[in-house]
């Protein structure tokens, strides 16, 4: 059996660092990881009997990263192509991602535009169904596909990974289907407030969103940023809370209001959605997640975790603990959208 041990540059959320390494500690004692430099983080996980990791305070991860140089266009173009043929399988569904270290600004941008426009050039003329096989959105990992990324740190030196099927799917805790990690916080002046973000960037990033005519809970629901984006999407909410929403959801048919302690409230029957931003302590948080998962009360789930200062943050642990075996697909991430808190989402059948 091969002993060695595997890799990640792992790209951490903005300002944390500090918490992405005591993760690391906790998740596998017997891995050594190192500060590289802002935001990256290398890791190096023992093979045998290791769980790839689900890391909170993650943005992205390169498996088996590669430093290297190249002093053109067609040059990194051509390091692409090397990596792809070499690591992955080219005629399965595969992704690229072609992004600047944080901070590049928009020359680093335009580089990594003109790198992947050469590198399909290059495909388009010699290897067609290679580029057949390339999938450019950003959809969930499925356990077909492969990762090809390139971070380029200076228009000639970067890191260079390609991840074969399945591994990003097997490590998609860590692994983004998004560039960097990164999801731009959505806008939108007509929501009560800006907490409408998170609940569209969990459905980006599980991959489902709530639909027409499917059922909500919107726990700790005021003043009715999640149940606006329910609503919006034609959905029916029950909205729990002490204090009223905003006065036109608040004349919604598809929404019943309910007045009431969000910690008590039970549906009378199993929902679509069980949507939760209330402020409370991350103990209670994390209980009524599991609580409602064990009862089924609902079939998906997002849920945010709040925090006082960081010391708490280890807690989250029992729900990767629980998770896995209360659903059937889940997340727990520090969102581009969160403050001082954590999404859990995901779904079960």
């Amino acid at each position: 059996m091969d002993s060695t041990p595997r890799t990640l540059l792992v790209f951490a959320a903005e300002g944390c660092e500090p918490f992405l390494m005591d993760e690391l500690r906790r998740q596998h004692p017997a891995a050594t990881s190192a500060l590289l430099s802002d935001r990256w983080i290398q890791t190096a996980l023992p093979r045998g009997g290791c769980k790839p990791p689900a890391l909170v305070f993650a943005r992205q991860a390169l498996f088996e990263p590669e430093s290297v140089t190249a002093p053109s266009i067609s040059a990194w173009s051509g390091q692409l192509l090397k990596a792809l043929l070499s690591r992955a399988e080219p005629a399965r569904p595969w992704r690229l991602h072609v992004a600047p270290d944080c901070g590049a600004g928009a020359a680093g941008r335009h580089r990594c535009e003109l790198i992947r426009d050469a590198l399909r050039d290059q495909l388009r003329q010699k290897r067609r169904s290679v580029l057949r096989a390339l999938r450019d959105d950003t959809s969930p990992f499925t356990p077909g596909d492969s990762l090809v990324q390139l971070i380029l740190t200076a228009p000639d030196r970067g890191w260079l990974s390609a991840a074969p099927a399945p591994l990003p799917f097997e490590y998609r805790r860590a692994m983004s289907a998004f560039p960097l990690g990164e999801v731009s916080v959505a806008s939108d002046k007509a929501a009560p407030s800006r907490a409408f973000a998170k609940m569209v960037e969990a459905g980006l990033r599980l991959g489902r969103r709530i639909e027409a005519d499917e059922t909500c809970v919107d726990l700790g629901a005021s003043p009715g940023s999640w149940s606006y984006v329910a609503l919006q999407r034609g959905a029916r909410v029950v909205a729990v809370d002490r204090s009223p929403l905003r006065h036109d959801l608040m004349r919604n048919p598809r929404l019943e209001f309910v007045r009431g302690d969000a910690f008590k409230f039970r549906p009378a029957a199993p929902v679509d959605w069980l949507l939760c931003d209330v402020i409370a302590a991350p103990e209670r948080s994390i209980a009524l997640l599991l609580d409602w998962l064990r009862a089924g009360l609902a079939r998906r789930f997002v849920v945010t975790i709040k925090f006082k200062g960081t010391s708490d943050y280890a807690k989250l642990d029992e729900l990767k603990a629980a998770l896995p075996g209360l659903c059937d697909e889940w997340f727990l991430t520090r969102l581009c959208a969160n403050k001082n808190e954590v999404c859990a989402f995901g779904w079960r059948d």
